[in-house]
């Protein structure tokens, strides 16, 4: 009986094992291995499911065969380092903030001040490499400094007033 029970037990555990070792496995009708001096392709005729999911930050999809593709941009300029200096300090702040700026055409910069939802407070150009912001009429909160060059934002600062 001992021996019985034990031999069961095994088939059991071979018949898991086998059927836990086919775990994505499709049936096609075709399909074919291409090698070449660019790389290696596989492609598959008659998956029988195959989904595609997408969302905000990109999709997926759902099949047995998935695309890997690498591409070489090749032609473009080397990129030049943007050596961007712009500091906030003292954060947190009780009545003066100091906006520093180094290594940047300062001529058409501005700053904006808004609240934490989002409310225009103040906005005012860019004096120099150090410019002095009065904080001092601002009730305590949150508030965000955006620097901004014409239009386009340059860099955004999170401030706490106390």
């Amino acid at each position: 009986m001992k021996k019985h029970t034990l031999k069961l037990y095994s088939i059991a555990l071979l018949s898991f094992g086998f059927t836990a070792a086919y775990g994505q496995s499709s049936t096609n009708s075709a399909g074919v291995e291409s090698t070449g001096s660019g790389g290696t392709a596989s492609s598959s005729v008659g998956q029988a499911v195959y989904t595609t999911n997408t969302g905000t930050s990109g999709s997926v999809a759902q099949g047995v065969q998935q695309p890997f593709e690498i591409s070489v941009v090749t032609g473009l300029e080397k990129a030049k380092p943007i050596n961007l200096e712009i500091a906030a300090f003292p954060n947190p702040t009780t009545d003066v903030l100091n906006l520093s700026i180094g290594n940047y055409n300062k001529q058409n910069l501005s700053y904006q001040i808004y609240t934490s939802t989002g409310k225009l407070l103040q906005s005012l150009k860019v004096n120099g490499a150090k410019t002095t912001i009065n904080m001092s009429t601002f009730a305590s909160g949150n508030y965000i400094i955006k620097v901004t060059d014409n239009v386009t934002t340059v860099k955004h600062f999170k401030i706490i007033k106390k």
